[in-house]
């Protein structure tokens, strides 16, 4: 070989070692999951809809959000809560309602209430970006979810770490980077919610699923389905959107 040859293969090899060749850690499979359904920001609308043994109920909202510390959104229907709005601040949330003209804040001891009535919790939109920065991460298996070949990740709380879950397992697609089930568990290790992702759409600039069905673990017959109508990612949002001033213009 000549010396220019074994130059680029000892530079490749190094590449291949050190560099681009690389396996993924844990904490690089979730940081690409939670870039993929966030973006640096993003529009959204969407359809949610509570199903309980006796009753259904749907509900419609606008959302907008930016990196991991701000999100606002707009309830549009039913009438009855139309003009709602959520204003999250890193972690803390505000809460307008038109009706009385009341601005309010969660206070921590309201965190794990429903939120709007579903099997979402105040907290679940608060630290839906927590994923990243407050767990420690590990792949504890591989397996195929839905035909994919899944990575499966156990989430484990840092200590001090501002969070409620003992534990989440969460099924990650080897190609995209998709989450297609969610699993979480107690400071006692029980189920608590068991989360499945489907109706995996091209939304634009990305593919994702676009469809999440929530059900509670004890609560049989319970169950709440979220779903994209539409979705922009990457759009144009200035940090001033997200004040407590705009939860009473935005629309």
């Amino acid at each position: 070989m000549t010396k220019l040859s074994i130059i680029t293969l000892t530079f490749l090899l190094t590449m291949t070692i050190g560099g681009y060749g690389q396996e993924l850690t844990a904490m690089d499979i979730i940081e690409k999951t939670d870039e993929l359904v966030r973006g640096k920001s993003n529009y959204a609308e969407m359809e949610m809809k509570i199903v309980r043994p006796k009753w259904e109920r749907t509900l419609k909202f606008k959302s907008w959000a930016k990196g991991n510390d701000y999100s606002i959104v707009y309830i549009a229907y039913p009438i009855k809560e139309k003009g709602q709005v959520f204003l999250k601040r890193e972690r803390e949330m505000w809460n307008y309602v038109p009706s009385i003209e009341r601005m309010v804040k969660i206070p921590p001891s309201m965190m794990m209430q429903s939120w709007m009535g579903s099997d979402l919790t105040n907290d679940d939109l608060v630290n839906a970006s927590s994923i990243v920065v407050d767990y420690q991460h590990s792949i504890i298996r591989e397996e195929k979810q839905e035909g994919y070949d899944c990575w499966v990740i156990e989430l484990t709380p840092k200590e001090e770490a501002p969070v409620v879950w003992g534990k989440i397992i969460c099924w990650v697609t080897k190609k995209g980077y998709m989450t297609l089930r969610n699993e979480y568990y107690d400071e006692d290790e029980y189920l608590v919610n068991t989360e499945t992702l489907s109706n995996i759409k091209n939304v634009g600039d990305r593919v994702m699923p676009t469809r999440y069905e929530i059900i509670p673990n004890n609560e049989p017959g319970n169950r709440t389905i979220l779903e994209f109508t539409h979705v922009m990612f990457n759009i144009n949002i200035e940090d001033g959107f997200f004040s407590i001033q705009n939860m009473k213009r935005v629309k």
